[in-house]
């Protein structure tokens, strides 16, 4: 099976050791993206639908260079690192997703990262 890394500079840079994505058997991995900006690499947002947005932008910028989209998502996993924030990330995301929404998941983060509030990995078609 062929399985090819995606990257673009217009979305967060990931740490080393791990692709922002990976294209494979049609599908495309999106891994955990953080709401880092990706001019500056810092986290972008005071609150938790700023970030929810900035992850959702970095995601689509990386869906994009994979040859595909936001609308091919079918599947998410949203991580909090405050159970609490989930009422404001959720109304972020049906701004993004209104109708025919990709399955979705959540969790905790297992380790809090200063000023980090939000991590979504999805898989979309290719």
């Amino acid at each position: 099976m062929a399985r090819d890394i995606v990257f673009t500079p217009k979305a967060a840079k990931p740490p080393p050791t791990y692709s922002q994505a990976v294209r494979a058997a049609g599908l495309v991995f999106v891994s955990g993206t953080s709401p880092a900006d990706p001019v500056t690499g810092s986290f972008k947002g005071a609150t938790i639908q700023e970030q929810t947005r900035q992850c959702l932008m970095n995601i689509q910028a990386i869906l994009e260079e994979a040859g595909s989209s936001l609308d091919k998502i079918v599947s998410a996993t949203v991580v909090l690192a405050d159970e609490d924030d989930f009422a404001g990330m959720n109304e972020e995301w049906l701004e993004w997703f209104p109708a025919n929404p990709p399955a979705r998941q959540g969790a905790k983060l297992p380790v809090r990262v200063p000023g980090l509030m939000v991590s979504i990995a999805v898989i979309a078609e290719a």
